[in-house]
């Protein structure tokens, strides 16, 4: 699968935590985020969710329904990182399809996940 990488600006972080009802303060807040040990503000759980199942749909296509998603999340994905993620597919037979997905930013695996895909 072509990689995708996704520029991650404070925007992108704030916006998909408030859409997604998030409002724990270390999402919005970079002094809270600082305080609690991290480096600035950072993606949530569901924001990295519906990346990965964006990156996959976005390969499938129209016609592909996701039937279901394992995800372990690693390293935090900062604001102004850039998270790149990589797949590779394999047939499952009846229709359907594994994907192996990495979301990675500079500091290492943001996200491992596998996903069963049918077209």
């Amino acid at each position: 699968m072509p990689p995708w990488e996704l520029a991650v600006t404070p925007t992108v972080v704030i916006s998909t935590a408030l859409a997604t009802r998030d409002f724990q303060d270390v999402h919005h807040d970079r002094d809270a985020a600082v305080r609690r040990g991290g480096k600035d503000i950072f993606l949530n759980i569901l924001t990295t969710t519906g990346l990965v199942q964006r990156y996959v749909t976005d390969w499938a296509g129209p016609g592909a329904t996701l039937r279901g998603l394992a995800i372990r999340l690693g390293t935090p994905c900062h604001a102004y990182d850039t998270l790149t993620f990589t797949g590779r597919a394999r047939d499952a037979g009846e229709g359907e399809r594994v994907v192996t997905v990495s979301g990675r930013t500079a500091a290492g695996e943001h996200v491992a996940a596998t996903v069963r895909v049918a077209s």
